[in-house]
């Protein structure tokens, strides 16, 4: 079914070209006259278009854009038809005598075959949108994005008598592109439209911020293709006060056709298609481009020969002992260079300048070693003597005294038993070394501390 759309696009007919002649002079003359509306905007002109030199369309994807001038304004309307709203957008554009692009659903244009043939009577143009409108064309595999396009063209075609009226314009639902699905519209010669600015009147907000958000994305771009949505009752409420306060502005409403072999596409340059053209006035930081210059004669120079430079037997100069030869057959020699030249120094043998030194030079004096070892030191620290610890000292002391005394007795008694070993000397019986005095002071209590190696 594709295949024959496609084809009714290709292929000329003389009198179906007639027709859409006739059907654009009426245009026109609308334009300039809506009889019974005086206040209407009008469609300012007609601009024909050629898909297969302009494949994709709208700044919000693609680099290139309708080729309007400042103020003008593309219509554009998805997902219809749906009989009660998009009915009333209908009646809003004939009031006003405004032409719009609308891009039809495949089931809606199945189910409301007549609505599909209104806008058709009513000279607007009319693209598609695929047959059920899925949100996946950015990740469906391709031949299910093939399936949604060849279906929505046929349900369309199908509720038009004429299948020329149906113009190779698509929009990819949600604006959610592939390069795949742009690869195959292209092959089949179906122009992409995405869109310049958009009103958000898919959202659940009132008619009246639809109105204030047209306005204002309009007036901060100056011009470029709206994006909405006729089957909202919201969009057709917000309708006629958009288009009112577009021609309060100064604002021109643009209507687009698809080319054909009889209707060429309007004249246009590659900058035109540009939302904001380099202009020539304007300095901008890049390179200028390397024009192409045509040469009247191509001969080159001639490559200069060795025996160009003076030089003997063709060779250049370029060591001593060419030098030498130089001297010997009489050829005179550069001049002398006037910067100082270094002395020629005589470099003698390693060995006499730099002696080996001697194996002494690194040996280590026995005492030496003994700098390099450590020693463990012990440090005592003395503790004072505390209120605490006097019962604990009194203890001790008397204990020790006890042992002094058991001491001697025990020394005593041995005196008497044991003789004295010195040669010529001999123990008296009552004799008894001489012992400690009990009574001695005690000590003061110590603690070690620690012990820490040098």
């Amino acid at each position: 079914m594709i295949g024959s759309v496609v084809g009714f696009w290709t292929r000329s007919s003389t009198v179906l070209c007639l027709g859409l002649f006739s059907g654009l002079a009426a245009q026109s003359a609308l334009a300039a006259d809506c009889p019974g509306h005086p206040d209407a905007i009008g469609t300012e002109r007609t601009i024909v278009v050629d898909p297969r030199e302009h494949p994709r369309l709208g700044t919000m994807q693609y680099p290139e854009t309708l080729p309007l001038r400042d103020h003008e304004v593309v219509l554009t309307f998805d997902d219809g038809p749906l009989p009660r709203n998009s009915d009333q957008v209908l009646k809003t554009l004939a009031d006003n005598c405004a032409k719009a692009t609308f891009f039809l659903i495949g089931e809606q244009a199945r189910a409301n075959p007549e609505g599909v043939r209104k806008l058709v009577a009513a000279g607007h143009t009319i693209g598609t949108h695929s047959q059920t409108h899925p949100l996946t064309f950015h990740k469906m595999p391709i031949e299910q994005a093939q399936k949604q396009i060849d279906d929505g063209i046929a349900s369309a075609t199908a509720a038009l008598s004429d299948p020329t009226a149906l113009a190779p314009f698509f929009r990819i639902p949600g604006l959610l592109r592939a390069e795949r699905v742009e690869e195959y519209l292209a092959g089949q010669g179906i122009q992409v439209w995405s869109a310049d600015f958009l009103a958000d009147d898919w959202h659940r907000i009132s008619s009246s911020r639809v109105y204030d958000l047209a306005i204002k994305r309009l007036e901060a771009r100056g011009k470029g293709i709206l994006l909405l949505h006729d089957i909202q009752a919201r969009t057709a409420a917000a309708l006629p006060k958009i288009l009112h306060e577009m021609k309060a502005r100064g604002y021109k409403i643009v209507h687009v056709v698809p080319a054909t072999l009889q209707q060429p596409a309007t004249p246009t340059d590659p900058q035109d298609w540009q939302f904001n053209p380099t202009s020539e006035t304007v300095p901008i930081a890049r390179w200028p481009k390397v024009p192409d210059f045509a040469y009247a004669e191509t001969e080159t120079l001639a490559a200069p020969a060795l025996s160009d430079f003076n030089s003997p037997d063709g060779n250049l100069l370029l060591s001593p002992e060419l030098f030498a030869r130089a001297r010997g057959r009489g050829v005179p020699l550069p001049p002398e260079q006037p910067w100082p030249r270094l002395p020629e120094m005589q470099v003698q043998a390693a060995s006499i300048t730099l002696p080996v030194p001697a194996e002494s030079l690194f040996t280590v004096p026995q005492d030496a070693h003994a700098a390099f070892r450590t020693r463990p030191t012990r440090v005592v620290t003395a503790v004072a003597d505390t209120d605490d610890d006097k019962p604990r000292r009194a203890s001790r002391d008397h204990r020790s005294s006890r042992h002094a005394d058991r001491g001697r007795g025990a020394r005593a008694r041995l005196a008497h038993a044991v003789p004295s070993r010195r040669p010529g000397h001999a123990a008296s019986p009552g004799a008894a070394r001489p012992a400690t005095h009990a009574a001695a002071a005690p000590r003061r209590p110590v603690r070690v501390a620690a012990l820490k190696k040098r």
